[in-house]
This record gives structure tokens, sequence and C-alpha cells, in this order.
């Protein structure tokens, strides 16, 4: 989904963001080196697959901050289920 202000479909125009943060458990700093990278493949790959754009993403060692962008069919739980379990199973 390339980055558009403004997004058409059949019936409707939208423009929906959502800014999530989640952190590792116990918030310990695990976060950093090849994990970070291996992190952002695993992030994007699954956001492509779920049909969601990760406008904005920074990996902190103890945190994550995204920014997604995404249709109205997508509910927040839903991506935040998605590629949480995705990163953690992989």
């Amino acid at each position: 989904m390339a980055y558009q202000r403004w997004i058409h479909s059949n019936t409707s125009v939208f423009n929906i963001g959502y800014y999530l943060i989640w952190c590792p458990k116990y918030r310990r700093k695990v976060l950093v080196g090849d994990v970070e990278i291996r992190l952002k493949e695993l992030l994007y790959e699954k956001a492509d697959e779920i049909n969601v754009q990760i406008a904005k993403l920074e990996i902190m060692p103890d945190h994550i901050h995204a920014f997604v962008k995404t249709r109205p069919i997508n509910a927040p739980h839903y991506i935040v289920r998605q590629l949480k379990s995705y990163t953690a199973r992989v």
C-alpha cells in the first residue's frame, strides 16, 4: 500500500493511522543489535502480509513505537495481535 494522504475504496474515503507502543516482558532492554535488525525485518514483512503500512517505526532498547496506516476493516487490536504474535513466534 503506497503512501497517500487519502485512500479511496468503492464506497469510502479514509485516512486511518494508529500509534502503537509495546514493550518486552518486564521491559528488559533486549531490543538491540541483531535483535533490533531482525525485528524490523519481521515487522515490515508481517505488515505487508496483512496489508498495513508502517509509516514510522522506532525501536528503543526496551520498547517499540510504530505508526501504522490501515484500512477501516482492520481494528487496532487485530494489528497489534498480528504483529506481536508473528514476531514472538518467529
